[in-house]
């Protein structure tokens, strides 16, 4: 069991979606974080940095936004749905935006981007499945 999860099953604030749903999305914000400052230092450490310019732009950005958007998806008492969706469309348009970007350079060789563009796939996926389910 995750932190995540003894966290969610701890409080006594119900969330709006599934469990399962949450903690998935929350572990996928803070992984893609993580990766994406991972990558953007990768990048600095190329030869041709300049040409990288616009990948670590990306990633640092989408890494703000998904640690933001895990954070707030933490937090369980007096959540504000509208909220939610904005944080999590914000968070799965950088993902796609930073996937997209990283995905071109996996493609010539930087390995560091392929998983990079990995995490921000899963991210983008698991913030739409939220989405879905406070929709729905």
């Amino acid at each position: 069991m995750t932190h995540a999860q003894q966290m969610l099953q701890t409080n006594p604030t119900k969330a709006l979606v599934s469990e399962s749903t949450l903690v998935e999305c929350i572990e996928a914000c803070f992984d893609c974080a993580q990766a994406c400052t991972a990558c953007a230092d990768a990048c600095l450490g190329e030869e041709d940095v300049q040409m990288l310019a616009r990948c670590i732009r990306l990633d640092l950005d989408c890494a703000d936004v998904c640690e933001t958007t895990g954070k707030i998806l933490s937090r369980q008492t007096a959540t504000e749905p509208q909220m939610l969706r904005a944080a999590l469309s914000a968070c799965a348009e950088a993902c796609r935006l930073c996937a997209e970007e990283c995905e071109n350079h996996a493609e010539h060789g930087m390995e560091h981007c392929r998983h990079c563009a990995e995490a921000c796939r899963r991210c983008e996926s698991a913030c739409n499945n939220v989405l879905s389910a406070i929709s729905a």
